[in-house]
């Protein structure tokens, strides 16, 4: 079996809430092995984007363990979060998040700047990410002149700017009609295969899940079922 780049083990959050505590995830353990595609699934308000912001190392667990390539997330310190996020973890969210005066080429190319990548190396890994995603012809595009799902094409080249081991995708089709959404999902599939890295991409499209090796199902924040 592959080893696993992801590792959580009875991790939880708890969010105050009035007089209580909200219990957004609780004691969720699995891991995910180098080359595999889990989806997660669950209603709204399941906890899969706070799953995701746990892993990836924009929360903090309030109990439990996440390590991503033998590292504990939990336990790092705000600049070894950023190292981790810029070289090993890559995210895409359901937003784009692209910014909106650059051009396809530069938004994909802001990673390679703050890993202060020479600028022939940049040029040359950025325009192998846009043939990769399918917008070599998009380079100087600005986010408003790309439909969502070429936006969408483009947080997945930027997100795998720096080959990340691990891609963390928060509803990606979210804002996508359900063609749009399977290609999304297809892209994807075809990276995690063609650069064997790790995915978890949480969605409630039940479509989509033919693309996944796994599937983690959360219900009110806890895991019901690994499949």
């Amino acid at each position: 079996m592959s080893e696993a780049v992801v590792r959580v083990a009875g991790l939880g959050r708890d969010f105050p809430a009035g007089d209580g505590v909200v219990h957004a995830v609780r004691g969720v353990s699995f891991t995910a092995a180098r080359g595999e595609l889990v989806a997660v699934r669950g209603r709204s308000g399941a906890g899969k984007s706070t799953l995701l912001n746990l892993v990836g190392g924009l929360d903090r667990p309030t109990t439990g363990r996440v390590e991503v390539a033998g590292r504990d997330v939990g336990a790092a310190s705000g600049r070894e979060l950023l190292e981790l996020r810029r070289s090993t973890i890559g995210f895409v969210f359901q937003s784009f998040g692209l910014i909106p005066i650059l051009s396809a080429a530069e938004n994909i190319g802001v990673p390679l700047r703050l890993a202060r990548r020479p600028a022939a190396e940049r040029d040359r890994r950025v325009a192998v990410l846009l043939e990769l995603v399918g917008l070599g012809a998009h380079a100087a595009q600005r986010p408003y002149e790309l439909s969502g799902g070429q936006q969408q094409r483009v947080a997945v080249a930027r997100a795998l700017a720096n080959d990340p081991q691990l891609l963390i995708a928060d509803e990606p089709t979210g804002q996508l009609d359900s063609d749009t959404g399977r290609s999304i999902m297809d892209l994807l599939r075809a990276v995690v295969d063609a650069h064997g890295m790790t995915a978890l991409v949480a969605t409630h499209d039940a479509g989509l899940m033919d693309r996944a090796d796994r599937i983690l199902t959360l219900r009110d924040g806890a895991l019901v079922t690994d499949d």
